[in-house]
């Protein structure tokens, strides 16, 4: 083992594998599976691909399973403030000793592969394989897995058995990566779809749905159909949304969850369809289910982080539009202000149109954020005031930008923090700090 090796240094060696090189074979990461002795198979496992709400579906998953008293693992992805944020065990991130275990028991393995000529583990692959050992490691019952890239090609589809495959909202994201129509992003997505094993997928964009509906044919696997027509709103408030989600089998009953964008009813929708369709193979009562989606957390996704404070991390044309939706809805009530910022492979120009087409600002904060990926806050400002935005606040640094920010809210706004998971990130940091309370 390689016990010479802090957690620092642990992180520092992951961070600098790269994130984006060309992924290694699906051969290759069942390969280092086996060799680690199959921890895969030690737990079931809830694998949920799409290009919006992944995160979001899984930990609504999560949390109802932990409702029902099963021990349950959570691998997402990105993190926004540490990189244990990625495995969480029963709604905790793990210890950092939990972590540098798996890490030695992988780094070995790595270690291995590369002095016998083979390939090293890619950024995400190396995250994953570390999953897994953690996972087993616990004895959990079930792991709620997200896929990290696509779903085809992606290092988790090397688990092989899952109990379920869920597919959330399919838009245009990572497109050098994944094709240039909705339908070639679908087909990569339905590429975790398993020979007869349950499909739940988001059905609201007729050209994914039927390419998944295809492929799940072709495989003979179930597959269970949700849209936004099966479900009904009954409250929208900036404390949360209450709905029904019209089937039989869940009736009449009321759910609320601690959201207050629209399209979380459709990730808690999926969630609950899920748990339906699994009702032999995971019983689950129905207040288990209730409570669970109430109790749900999830960090960086239209996430109330402080009295009036609202963080999303939507960085895609789907994710922002969503966003708008929401502000849109809140916009007649209270005065919003804006804090913005983006990174360079993401079309910041076309989000701040859309951003400015509806919605109207008391003020607006721009900051930098990303490291070398950064846009300049100067550049991003007037984008917005080339948009008919007159209020564009340069604030390079994101700390103080929050702080500006804030103050601008006053007590009776809303104060919307848009465009970046990174900047969720810097945001989450300064108020560890204590900034805003």
């Amino acid at each position: 083992m390689n016990f010479f090796m802090n957690y620092e240094e642990a992180v520092a060696y992951i961070e600098e594998t790269p994130k984006f090189t060309t992924k290694n074979k699906m051969e290759h990461t069942k390969e280092c599976l086996k060799r680690l002795g199959n921890p895969q198979d030690k737990f079931r496992v809830i694998h949920v691909a799409g290009t919006n709400g992944k995160g979001s579906t899984c930990a609504f998953l999560t949390s109802i399973l932990r409702e029902a008293g099963y021990s349950c693992g959570l691998f997402t992805s990105p993190h926004l403030v540490v990189i244990n944020e990625r495995f969480q065990i029963n709604e905790k991130n793990i210890s950092d000793e939990v972590f540098l275990d798996a890490f030695c028991k992988v780094k070995e393995l790595a270690d291995e592969l590369v002095k016998e000529g083979n390939y090293h583990p890619t950024y995400f692959e190396f995250l994953f394989l570390m999953g897994m050992v953690i996972f087993a490691d616990a004895g959990v019952d079930y792991v709620v897995l997200e896929t990290g890239l696509g779903g085809r090609l992606d290092a988790t589809t090397a688990v092989e058995n899952p109990v379920a495959c869920v597919i959330t909202s399919i838009s245009f994201d990572h497109m050098q990566y994944l094709g240039n129509t909705i339908e070639e992003i679908a087909g990569e997505k339905a590429g975790i779809i398993v020979p007869g094993v349950p499909v739940i997928y988001d059905g609201n964009d007729q050209k994914a749905a039927k390419v998944i509906r295809e492929r799940a044919q072709e495989l003979n696997s179930p597959c269970y159909e949700v849209t936004r027509e099966d479900t009904e709103i009954i409250r929208n408030t900036c404390s949360g949304i209450d709905f029904s989600f019209k089937n039989e089998y869940y009736g009449n009953t009321v759910f609320s969850i601690p959201f207050i964008a629209l399209y979380q009813v459709m990730n808690s929708s999926l969630a609950l369809k899920t748990m339906e369709v699994l009702k032999e193979e995971i019983p689950v009562s129905a207040e288990a289910v209730r409570k669970g989606l109430i109790e749900t957390r999830w960090q960086g996704r239209m996430e109330t982080v402080l009295p009036g404070v609202i963080v999303d991390g939507a960085h895609n044309e789907d994710g922002v539009a969503r966003f708008v939706e929401t502000a849109a809805h809140f916009q007649k009530d209270y005065p919003l202000t804006l804090l913005f910022s983006a990174v360079d492979d993401k079309d910041y120009t076309d989000m701040i149109r859309t951003i400015l087409d509806k919605i109207q600002f008391r003020h607006v904060v721009v900051t930098q954020v990303g490291g070398y990926r950064k846009v300049p806050a100067e550049q991003l400002a007037e984008i917005f005031k080339e948009n008919g935005c007159t209020s564009a606040e340069v604030c390079e640094d994101a700390e103080e930008a929050f702080r500006k920010a804030l103050s601008e809210k006053g007590d009776d706004g809303l104060l919307f923090c848009v465009g970046s998971l990174y900047l969720v990130g810097e945001i989450k940091t300064a108020i560890l700090k204590g900034i805003g309370k």
